[in-house]
């Protein structure tokens, strides 16, 4: 495998999207010499569960949550997470992981024949609850976002936590639009899971 190549820099700046806000996480480590980062994780996130709007998640991001702010919180206690981009309800962007490092997002996972999926990964959050449905705004950010990391890492695969640990986690569920992300990249059947494949629009070539 070939390592991944300089992003562009009118997009991109030692891994960080110039259209994102920034706040840096301290929850990330390098990815293994010579990753190959191909796939796309789509998870979704409310703290506490079905809440939005507030500022948990991005304090969860940073190590900085109140932990007794929220009964929810007690049962994550601890938990030392992140993810490079986070979409809030307004589509309004944040990063908090260069794409050239690994974040914490997928735990143990399998995907396209391979393991430990955080390794050459790429993960999204979207502000939602498991299940629930996402806002327009949300997509249009999302699909935008899609194109300009295919721009910067050979992405061929985007999926859920769900389908990358289907043991373990269930997000984002079925209230996402598979096919609102493909009308909105434009990329192929083939980039999509397996399982929802059978409701997008068939290749064209």
């Amino acid at each position: 495998m070939t390592p991944n190549p300089p992003a562009p820099a009118a997009l991109w700046s030692g891994g960080w999207y110039r259209f994102a806000h920034q706040q840096r996480s301290p929850n990330f480590g390098p990815r293994p010499d010579g990753a190959h980062t191909d796939l796309v994780v789509l998870h979704s996130i409310s703290l506490p569960p079905g809440q939005y709007g507030g500022d948990e998640v991005m304090a969860l991001f940073g190590n900085t949550l109140d932990w007794n702010a929220h009964p929810y919180f007690e049962s994550i206690r601890g938990l030392q997470v992140s993810a490079h981009f986070y979409i809030r309800r307004n589509g309004e962007l944040w990063q908090f992981v260069s794409g050239d490092d690994r974040a914490w997002h997928a735990g143990a996972s399998h995907y396209r024949g391979r393991s430990n999926c955080n390794d050459d990964s790429i993960g999204i959050e979207l502000e939602g609850l498991e299940g629930d449905s996402f806002e327009p705004a949300q997509y249009e950010t999302l699909t935008s976002l899609l194109p300009a990391i295919a721009q910067a890492y050979p992405i061929r695969h985007v999926a859920g936590h769900e389908h990358i640990a289907p043991d373990r986690k269930h997000d984002p569920g079925a209230g996402l639009d598979w096919q609102a992300v493909q009308r909105g990249t434009g990329w192929k059947t083939r980039c999509f899971p397996p399982s929802v494949r059978s409701s997008l629009h068939a290749e064209k070539m």
